[in-house]
């Protein structure tokens, strides 16, 4: 009978034989239920398919069940693995199963969709996640400030836009709430056309909203970057 330390290796060493095999096989296992996910949305899927798909679902959930097990057995602090982040995460995505024995989840659409937790599992197995998190950690204070000023800038743009344009279009700029939707296709260079500006002072103050959203665009974009740069150093 295998002892815990060496389950432990294998559950969480990545780099030890065993845990490569375990590795791979739930990252498999995930690939498989996504595939089998969305197989199982197609109208016209005949009911033999229908219970391959409800097969994969089993034998997914036990597999996903037994690795959370494992990972509560092994785990040193037992309470802090299981309101850990991962812990969650491993719970969430087993737990609609067990919950649709009991009570039907076609009412409780929202439990169902607490399925594709399951895709953030895979975040576990793969280094550039890894890093992308670590580029996160890194980079927050610079993220929620840009977040921040990202939303004054909205607010400014639908403002400024319902002051130059409520009196030549009522219906589609009625209010700062009506405007907000013009604001976020212009301020993301988006431009759907379908709420535009038709006076002078409207489209001047378009050619600036459009101008700060190139630069609301770029800043993000270098922040990931740098940020990543940062985390593969590392």
């Amino acid at each position: 009978m295998m002892t815990r330390d060496a389950l432990k290796q294998i559950v969480e060493d990545p780099l030890s034989p065993g845990g490569k095999v375990f590795d791979l096989t739930v990252q498999g296992a995930i690939l498989v239920w996504l595939v089998a996910y969305c197989i199982d949305t197609l109208p016209d899927l005949s009911p033999g398919a229908r219970q391959w798909m409800q097969a994969v679902e089993i034998g997914v959930t036990v597999l996903f069940t037994a690795e959370y097990l494992l990972r509560l057995y092994v785990a040193d602090r037992k309470l802090a693995f299981a309101f850990s982040f991962w812990g969650i995460i491993d719970l969430l995505s087993i737990l609609p199963f067990y919950l649709s024995l009991t009570v039907d989840l076609r009412s409780l659409r929202s439990l169902r969709l607490l399925r594709l937790f399951r895709v953030l599992k895979i975040a576990r197995y793969s280094t550039a996640l890894q890093r992308l998190r670590r580029a996160w950690l890194i980079a927050k204070d610079e993220f929620l400030m840009f977040l921040f000023v990202a939303v004054v800038l909205l607010f400014l743009a639908a403002a400024g836009i319902h002051h130059f344009e409520s009196e030549a279009q009522p219906d589609k700029f009625a209010s700062i709430f009506d405007s907000l939707w013009w604001a976020v296709a212009t301020l993301t260079t988006v431009g759907y056309g379908d709420v535009y500006p038709v006076t002078t002072g409207g489209k001047a103050f378009t050619f600036v909203v459009l101008m700060i959203g190139r630069g609301i665009v770029a800043v993000p974009a270098g922040l990931v970057t740098a940020a990543i740069t940062q985390a593969r150093e590392e």
